[in-house]
């Protein structure tokens, strides 16, 4: 928009994508961009929707998907809306230390600049998030995250499953 770029979610596999403006026949809101070789199955709206009218299955299947990307992008507006840019760095490091099994360490699955967009952030306010979170035990050197999680980043991040948790 406006010569202006940025990134609204982070699609893993086996996942649609504008599975709404498929059904709507309708313009796609967004594009894609793969971060990592991807293989892409590319099936014409129409045919999806004739399959959606005879196969309830099917049906049932494209309702839940896109009921799941709904609560998806309510999550992500509520993150954006009601927290700072230090809560939504925090609970973003906390979310990937869950995926690393609960690591002291890891690393960031990309680079900080479409970190910062995922975040709705500036690449500059960023990097100053990452500093304001020091005190909470979060280190940063290059994509390497270091959390020192009884230095209170949970306290001070304050999870919610109902904006946290994927599967809710």
């Amino acid at each position: 928009w406006n010569g202006r770029e940025t990134s609204i979610a982070t699609v893993r596999p086996i996942s649609t994508f504008i599975l709404a403006a498929t059904i709507r026949d309708a313009p796609y809101l967004m594009s894609a961009r793969t971060l990592e070789k991807s293989r892409i199955v590319l099936i014409p709206s129409q045919d999806v929707r004739a399959v959606f009218e005879v196969d309830n299955e099917f049906a049932r299947a494209i309702v839940t998907e896109l009921a799941q990307r709904y609560r998806a992008i309510v999550k992500i507006t509520k993150n954006l809306k009601l927290r700072t840019s230090l809560e939504r760095l925090a609970n973003y490091l906390l979310q990937q230390r869950e995926h690393a099994g609960g690591a002291s360490a890891f690393d960031l699955e990309f680079e900080k600049r479409r970190l910062a967009s995922l975040l709705g952030m500036t690449p500059e306010n960023l990097s100053r998030a990452f500093k304001g979170l020091r005190p909470y035990g979060v280190s940063v050197k290059g994509n390497h995250i270091v959390i020192d999680i009884d230095k209170g980043i949970e306290r001070f991040a304050k999870p919610d499953p109902l904006i946290d948790d994927p599967d809710s």
